[in-house]
């Protein structure tokens, strides 16, 4: 309390504070395949729980081992420690602490200067000057322009080669989307041998002190307070199947016209903002929430001095794209600036391969399904998945032309958005009682795909908007 550091609570049997442990172990069944991938591919050189979460979709991990592998490990414009600590630093904007601590120790392992641990005032300048790309990147992606380029190139013996500069953006949106994952999924802090009780407490957690405090800790958090029962939570699901029915219905009977498409992609993104406001969760929770999320409001957050190292600016933070009375914004129109058609190439040219990777994982995350929906089998989940991909983007400022979003209002109920926008806005602030409060019919699996949707989405994003600016400063 002296020092304001926040830190873990004893950690939870399991990877997952939000997963019952039993269910990542069945759902995966850690069969020889994820050991392979591990083997082949994991950079910690264990099965980390990241790791085990996401072995529940294991076509999907291997895409991300192998893109996180080449990222971090093959050749490449960067040398292996600066990787790592661009990793630190990018996980650092969200204070992922479990993150940070994994690539510390790599950073160390890969011949690491120890000094720069001390933080952002014993690293390099050029390494410094990656300080205002991060910053925006994590927050406000929309903001950067081909001048934050031409500054990063152009900067004398201090300089980025366009090569390095590439591989800098690919490790900073994959570690911002990553701390998404890590907090959207209740991720636990890794056993540490080198500790008393084996567990290496992390300094800033991603749970809230109040939910300790009212005997509501992680083992037994849950919206248990609210009066959802198992009937209202399956008419929610039948509601939720009829609208998609409904939609693919009307689909085929009729297209709205371009100016309505735009008119429903403004409202959406306007609708948005009411999301969450003042940091206070827009669905129904018990009092205490309320007096919770006062106590650690978001601007003024503790942040331990472990995660301020590495941070500048740590009150920047997300703002929404669509802001009362700022329009001076233009819409990003993807079908100006593309991943298939710009970004994919543009980034495969400077960063050799990692296109063809990335490319794998987006697409892997969005075409997966096994035709389910909770109990339901046989089921096209095409529209869902499109719509939390989508509103993500819209969050981001990023328009489809050929996307009606009215879909997104009919498919996503409120504490589904809740969640969606705080797990890829503000990671750091996701609670279980947000992951319990949605979907509370689907099984955990489904559950850890909405996640893995969100994480690329928002790195695709992040992505596109960095790479835009490259394009422009190289013409």
């Amino acid at each position: 309390q002296e020092k304001r550091v926040q830190v873990s609570p004893p950690l939870t049997r399991g990877p997952s504070a939000f997963i019952p442990e039993n269910e990542v172990m069945q759902a995966n069944g850690l069969d020889e395949r994820t050991n392979l991938l591990v083997e082949e591919y994991s950079t910690s050189g264990r099965l980390d729980n990241i790791t085990q979460v996401m072995s529940i979709h294991t076509q999907y991990l291997e895409s991300f081992l192998r893109s996180q592998f080449y990222m971090l490990r093959m050749d490449g414009p960067l040398p292996l420690p600066y990787r790592h600590y661009i990793a630190i630093m990018a996980a650092a904007r969200h204070q992922c602490s479990y993150l940070i601590n994994m690539h510390v120790d790599e950073f160390l392992k890969t011949g690491g200067i120890a000094e720069w641990l001390n933080g952002l005032e014993y690293i390099p300048q050029r390494l410094k000057n990656l300080n205002e790309i991060n910053k925006l990147l994590a927050h406000r992606p929309w903001l950067i322009t081909k001048e934050h380029i031409q500054k990063l190139v152009k900067t004398g013996e201090n300089n980025w080669s366009l090569p390095e500069l590439v591989h800098a953006v690919v490790l900073l949106a994959h570690y911002h989307a990553l701390a998404s994952f890590v907090f959207g999924s209740g991720i636990n802090p890794e056993r540490d041998p080198d500790t008393s009780n084996g567990v290496r407490l992390i300094a800033v957690n991603n749970f809230c002190v109040c939910d300790l405090a009212n005997d509501n800790n992680i083992e037994n958090a849950s919206l248990t307070s609210s009066n959802f029962g198992i009937a209202d939570s399956l008419s929610e699901l039948e509601a939720l199947m009829e609208r998609m029915k409904r939609l693919q219905e009307d689909k085929e009977d009729e297209e709205a016209s371009q100016e309505e498409m735009a008119t429903r992609f403004e409202k959406e993104k306007k609708e948005s903002l009411l999301v969450i406001s003042g940091g206070i969760c827009a669905f129904p929770v018990p009092f205490f929430f309320f007096v919770c999320v006062c106590v650690l409001s978001f601007d003024d957050e503790l942040v331990s001095t472990d995660v301020s190292r590495y941070i500048e600016d740590p009150g920047f933070g997300y703002k929404d794209f669509a802001r009362r009375g700022e329009d001076h914004l233009p819409t990003f129109r993807a079908q100006d600036y593309t991943w298939e058609n710009h970004g994919f190439s543009l980034v495969n040219r400077l960063y050799s391969d990692i296109g063809h990777l990335l490319d794998e994982k987006f697409r892997m995350v969005y075409n997966l399904t096994y035709n389910t929906m909770a109990t339901h089998e046989d089921v096209d989940t095409t529209t869902l998945r499109r719509a939390l991909f989508n509103y993500v983007h819209c969050m981001y400022g990023i328009r489809y032309d050929d996307y009606d979003y009215g879909e997104v209002n009919q498919l996503l109920e409120r504490s589904l958005k809740v969640y969606i926008k705080t797990v890829t806005c503000y990671p750091e602030r996701t609670t279980k009682r947000m992951y319990d409060s949605y979907w509370r019919q689907f099984k955990h699996s489904e559950k850890v795909h909405v996640n893995l949707l969100l994480m690329e989405a928002r790195m695709q994003a992040e992505l596109l908007y960095a790479l835009r600016a490259i394009t422009r400063h190289l013409t």
